[in-house]
């Protein structure tokens, strides 16, 4: 009988999954709701637990990188990022993916990437360079990005688990591994995507030094405003780092114990977005306007209805379901890494993936370093099917038409080094978490 309640259940966590995907937008939290309402007065399983500590975390950065936006703050970052980019346009394939991994990480979205975009796309023309190398690794490096990243919605969801724990990791001991393991998987994925990506146009003409000024993509003229804003919320990204890693600088709760670091995000970027209005002086109502709050608003939504789905269902089986997967990864521990990869693919979501998969690799006796390795590399799949806002934005930007979204499933210009990514991320992160550990 439990079999068979299983595979039901399984089967209407699936086809929410589905649904929501195919619809798109907001509509895979809302089927996530649905899923969960199945579960619990179709089956009478008990309603599991929604993730309000990594959804609030989620909402306090979108607010606090939306008001950066609206200020100005983006705009200054971008101009930086793109300055460092046509310093050496040759080697743009290597170069804009790198600049797109530290601001991705700095940003705690990969939305930024939205307006690097055209920059990558000009440069690689003028460098001559085929432009969907450098675009399509630039993609799915922000993947594995917010693995690195401090207030990302993946992160989140990982330091809600590290709390969870009596011996969780701070965020300094996980980005020890996370940072150095994804810069790796994006220098070979580069490297060769650079090398077999496809033929490049004729170089002959391709350009040494471009100047900034002359590109139609950028603007580098940039407000003192907009640099301000920017470094008030890198330093409350810096501020993060520092109370997750000296716990007696955290303050207490109402019932004395020490705040979790989930806690201090939570408030640390309410008052850098508070500091961000004072500083920029934004038009309020033009912050819910912008593209970080838009896009931001509508993950957290699909991460609200999944997440609390996917607990439904894995608190009413954790035995078996446990059981079942702590076995594959306790004898093989790459295990993990493809259903953190498949879950990425399945739902579009790297803290959905985190929050399904990482408690049961733990679960299972893996060393919290390996799991770190692991999972930053896994978040690669969230590119594998051409379903992505990015990914479409990114087609569309590039006026030479060699980054394509295909005609099936596999053919497209990111699937390839998605898989690069994966594969390469996980092998280095696997070796330092193993070091680490």
């Amino acid at each position: 009988m439990e079999a068979f309640r299983l595979i039901g259940e399984s089967i209407v966590v699936l086809a929410a999954i589905l649904f929501g995907v195919r619809t798109g937008g907001v509509a895979i939290g809302l089927w996530g709701g649905v899923g969960a309402t199945v579960l619990v007065f179709g089956f009478g399983e008990a309603l599991g637990s929604p993730p309000i500590d990594a959804l609030l975390i989620i909402i306090a950065v979108i607010l606090a990188t939306s008001t950066l936006e609206a200020s100005g703050g983006i705009a200054w970052m971008v101009s930086v990022a793109a300055r460092m980019i046509v310093r050496r346009p040759r080697a743009v394939t290597l170069v804009a993916p790198l600049v797109s991994l530290l601001f991705s990480i700095g940003a705690g979205t990969s939305n930024i990437l939205f307006s690097l975009l055209p920059v990558i796309q000009e440069v690689s023309v003028r460098a001559g360079v085929r432009p969907s190398k450098p675009i399509s690794v630039s993609v799915v490096a922000t993947s594995i990005a917010l693995a690195c990243s401090p207030v990302s919605a993946a992160m989140a969801a990982m330091i809600a688990i590290m709390d969870e724990r009596g011996d969780g990791w701070s965020i300094l001991q996980l980005l020890a591994i996370t940072i150095p393991a994804a810069v790796i998987g994006v220098i070979v994925t580069a490297l060769l995507v650079g090398r077999f990506g496809g033929a490049d146009p004729d170089r002959a003409d391709g350009a040494d030094r471009i100047d900034l000024d002359s590109l139609a993509t950028v603007t580098s003229a940039t407000t003192r405003r907009g640099r301000a804003t920017a470094l008030v919320y890198l330093g409350g990204v810096l501020l993060i780092i520092v109370f997750g890693l000296f716990e007696p600088l955290r303050p207490v709760d109402t019932t004395g114990e020490v705040v979790g670091v989930a806690t201090m995000i939570q408030l640390i970027m309410l008052v850098a977005a508070t500091l961000i209005v004072l500083i920029g002086r934004p038009e309020i109502s033009s912050i819910p306007s912008t593209a970080i709050f838009r896009g931001g608003m509508v993950a957290a939504i699909a991460f609200f209805g999944l997440a609390w789905m996917i607990d439904t269902y894995l608190s009413a089986h954790a035995d078996t379901v446990e059981a079942g997967l702590a076995s594959w990864v306790a004898e093989w521990p790459w295990a993990m890494t493809i259903a953190v990869f498949l879950v990425a693919v399945l739902t579009t979501s790297q803290s959905t993936a985190t929050r399904m998969i990482v408690p049961i690799a733990l679960a299972a006796g893996l060393p919290i370093g390996l799991v770190a390795g692991l999972w930053v590399g896994a978040l690669g799949g969230i590119y594998l099917l051409p379903t992505n806002g990015l990914q479409i934005a990114a087609a569309s930007f590039d006026t030479t038409g060699s980054t394509k979204l295909g005609r099936r499933l596999y053919d497209h210009s990111f699937f390839v080094p998605s898989l690069l990514i994966t594969a390469a991320t996980s092998l280095a992160g696997a070796g330092i978490g193993a070091l680490v550990a």
